[in-house]
C-alpha cells in the first residue's frame, strides 16, 4: 500500500538480535524493554497533523516487530514499502545507533527517496547527521508538524525551495545548508500530543494493527500518556528537557502549555477505548494557580463519567489544598515523585525536588491523606554530588519514609542508574567539568559506537569525580540488593519476586565480571567467549533490578470492549474519508483560481 510518508522507528542497537548486550538496568523502570522499542509521542502527532491535510501517512514500529517476531526480515519489510518519503526518530540517543542503520537500509533500497530525521538529539547533532549520506533532510525543535508539512508540499509539486522551510537543516549538491529557527508553537491545541486517534484510524485505514503498536506489552497493558507542555520551568543539572535545553535546541523561551479544555477532551476520547492509567506528563502546576484550577474544575464537572486513573507528575512538594482539590475532581489517582536522592544538598543543587525531607514526607502523607491510591518514588544513581555511600543510603531514606508513613502499601519504591547517557542539552552535558562529571561521549557517532560495547558499564558516556563507570555500575547493585530486601521485609513484594531480583542481581554481577575477563582474551576467543553467553545475557536483560509487575497500576480490565473499539475506528475512518473528500476538492479550487 503506498503511502507519502512512512514513520519509522527503530531499535535502540539494529542488530540486537545478533549481539551479546548486556545492558542491565537501563530500562527498568520505563514501560518497554531494553531495546527501547516505545517511539516517541511525536509520530503520531506529525501522522494526525498531516492526514488532516489528506496526506497519507503510516507509523511503523520497526524495534517492535523485532522484538516480537526474532525472524523479523527488516530488510524485506522497507524494500516493500512505497512511500514519497521515509521519516526516523532520533528523539533519545539511545537510538543512535539503529536509527542510522536503518536509514542506510533505505538508501540501500530507495536510493531516491528522501530520508528525514528529527527529535531532540536530531535537532543538538544536526550539523554531524546531515553529514551522513544517509540522511537528507533533519528537522530541528519540538514542533515540526506544520514544517514537515509545507515540506511534504514541496516533494508533492517537485520544488525544492527547501530555503523557505524554518528549522529546516538539508544539503543541495553534498553541501549542507541551516536554514534560521524561527518556528516555535505557543499554542499547542492545534496538535494531538499523542494523536490516539490517528493510532486507532490507521489500524483500520491500513489494516495493520502490529506496525503501529507502541511498546511489545501495550496490548497486556495499554497504558495511554497525555502531553501537558513543550518546555519546562525547572533548570536540572541532568535533565534534556530542561530550560536552558529547550532554548538552545528549539529556541523556546518559555513553556507552552495543553489547554485544560484540549486535555479534558482528550481524556473523555482515550477512555471510549482504555481503561488503563492515563499519564499527564510533566507537571500541571507549571501552568499556574489557575490552569490548574480550571483544569480540575473541568473534571470535577465530570466526574461520574471518569473511568480511568489519572497519574500526575510532580516536580516539586504539595499540599493539602493541591491533593485535595484532585480528590475532589478525579475519583481516582496516582502520583509520579522524582526525588533522586535523600541528600537535601544534592536535590537542591540538581534542581529536582528542592525542599526538605521533612517537606518530601508530608507532601506523601498529604497525598495518602487525599486517598491518593498509588505512589511511585524514583532514586538515582550517577548524579552530581553522590558517592558510594549517599547512593546506598537512599535505601535507608525509603525505609524512613515507610515508617513515617504507617508502612502504607500504596508507596512503591525504585532505584536506577542514570543511563546510559547524559542527556545532550542538559547543564551536565554542557559543562561537564563545572558539575562534577567527565564525559565519554562527545559525537553522535561516540554514542553509536557505546551502545555496542558488551555491557552496560562500558555503554555508560559519563562518570563522576565521586564515582567511576564501576563505581556507578556496583552501587546500583547494591542499592537493587538493598532495596529488594527492604521490600520484601515490609511485605511490598511476594517471596517469588524477592527471589527472583536477588537471583538476577547477583548473576549481574557476576557477568559484568565474566565479560571483564572476556574483553582481555584475544579477538577470536573473545567473539566465542561472547557467543558462550549470549542466551544467559539476554535472560538478564530484562527486569533486572525490580519485578516485572512492580511498575504496573492494577486495573480490572485493560479496554472499555472490542465492540467500542471498533466504533471508535469506524467513526475516525468515515470522518478520514470526508476529510479527504473536503482536501481534495479545496485542491482542485485552489489551482483552478
Amino acid at each position: 500500500m503506498k503511502v507519502d510518508l512512512a514513520l519509522l522507528h527503530p531499535p535502540s542497537v539494529y542488530d540486537f538480535r545478533e549481539k551479546s548486550l548486556l545492558v542491565g538496568p537501563i530500562s527498568d523502570v520505563v514501560p518497554s524493554s531494553p531495546i527501547f522499542e516505545m517511539y516517541p509521542i511525536g509520530l503520531t502527532s506529525i501522522g494526525d497533523y498531516l492526514e488532516r491535510d489528506g496526506y497519507r501517512v503510516k507509523i511503523i514500529n520497526i524495534a517492535n516487530r523485532m522484538v516480537l517476531d526474532p525472524k523479523f526480515d527488516v530488510e524485506k519489510k522497507i524494500k516493500k514499502i512505497k512511500t514519497k518519503a521515509f521519516g526516523i526518530d532520533l528523539h533519545w540517543l539511545p537510538h543512535a545507533h539503529g536509527s542510522l542503520e536503518l536509514a542506510k537500509i533505505i538508501k540501500k533500497y530507495h536510493p531516491n527517496v528522501p530520508v528525514i530525521l528529527g527529535g531532540l538529539s536530531s535537532s543538538y547533532y544536526h550539523e554531524e547527521l546531515i553529514k551522513s549520506p544517509y540522511v537528507d533532510f533533519v528537522f530541528r525543535g519540538d514542533s515540526t508538524e506544520e514544517l514537515i508539512l509545507q515540506w511534504m508540499k514541496q516533494i508533492e509539486r517537485g520544488e525544492e525551495n527547501f530555503s523557505i522551510i524554518p528549522n529546516l537543516t538539508w544539503k543541495k549538491d553534498g553541501k549542507p545548508i541551516i536554514n534560521d529557527q524561527t518556528y516555535v508553537v505557543d499554542n499547542l491545541d492545534e496538535f494531538d500530543i499523542p494523536g490516539y486517534r490517528y493510532v486507532i484510524r490507521s489500524v483500520f485505514k491500513y489494516w495493520n494493527f502490529l506496525d503501529p503498536l507502541p511498546y511489545s506489552d501495550w496490548l497486556k497493558y495499554p497504558n495511554t500518556a497525555l502531553l501537558t507542555s513543550k518546555g519546562c520551568n525547572y533548570n536540572c543539572l541532568i535533565c534534556g528537557g530542561t530550560k536552558s535545553s529547550y532554548e538552545m535546541l528549539c529556541n523556546r523561551k518559555k513553556i507552552a502549555m495543553r489547554s485544560p479544555s484540549k486535555l479534558e477532551k482528550d481524556i473523555l476520547f482515550i477512555q471510549r477505548f482504555s481503561r488503563a492509567p492515563i499519564f499527564l506528563l510533566n507537571d500541571i502546576r507549571q501552568g499556574g494557580a489557575e490552569y490548574v484550577s480550571d483544569f480540575l474544575n473541568r473534571l470535577q464537572n465530570r466526574k461520574a463519567k471518569l473511568k480511568n486513573e489519572l497519574v500526575f507528575e510532580l516536580f516539586h512538594s504539595a499540599g493539602d489544598e493541591f491533593f485535595g482539590e484532585i480528590e475532589k475532581s478525579i475519583p481516582k489517582y496516582s502520583i509520579e515523585i522524582t526525588l533522586e536522592s535523600f541528600d537535601e544538598e544534592i536535590r537542591r543543587v540538581n534542581g529536582k525536588f528542592n525542599c526538605t525531607n521533612e517537606k518530601v514526607i508530608e507532601t506523601i502523607l498529604s497525598a495518602l491523606n487525599h486517598n491518593c491510591s498509588k505512589i511511585d518514588l524514583f532514586f538515582m544513581v550517577g548524579i552530581p554530588g553522590q558517592n558510594y555511600e549517599s547512593a546506598i543510603k537512599n535505601v535507608e531514606f525509603c525505609e524512613e519514609i515507610h515508617l513515617r508513613c504507617n508502612q502504607d502499601k500504596r508507596l512503591s519504591y525504585f532505584i536506577a542508574p542514570l543511563a546510559p547517557f547524559l542527556d545532550p542539552g542538559s547543564p551536565a552535558f554542557e559543562n561537564p567539568e563545572l558539575h562534577g562529571y567527565k564525559k565519554f561521549c562527545h559525537t553522535v557517532e561516540d554514542h553509536r559506537n557505546a551502545l555496542i560495547q558488551p555491557s552496560w558499564k562500558y555503554m555508560l558516556s559519563y562518570e563522576t569525580k565521586d564515582l567511576s563507570r564501576d563505581d556507578i555500575v556496583r552501587a546500583t547493585y547494591e542499592s537493587a540488593l538493598a532495596l529488594n530486601a527492604f521490600k520484601y521485609k515490609y511485605k511490598l513484594i511476594d517471596e517469588l519476586t524477592y527471589e527472583q531480583v536477588k537471583k538476577k542481581v547477583n548473576y549481574s554481577l557476576n557477568f559484568i565480571d565474566e565479560i571483564d575477563r572476556i574483553i582481555q582474551l584475544p579477538e577470536g576467543e573473545k567473539v566465542k567467549g561472547f557467543e558462550n553467553i549470549k542466551k544467559e545475557v539476554r535472560e538478564l536483560n530484562s527486569y533486572s533490578i525490580c519485578g516485572k509487575d512492580e511498575l504496573k497500576w492494577e486495573v480490572k480490565k485493560n479496554y472499555a470492549n472490542p465492540l467500542s473499539l471498533t466504533i471508535v475506528g469506524l467513526e475516525l475512518l468515515i470522518k478520514d474519508k470526508f476529510n479527504n473528500i473536503k482536501t481534495t476538492f479545496a485542491k482542485l479550487f485552489k489551482r483552478k483560481k
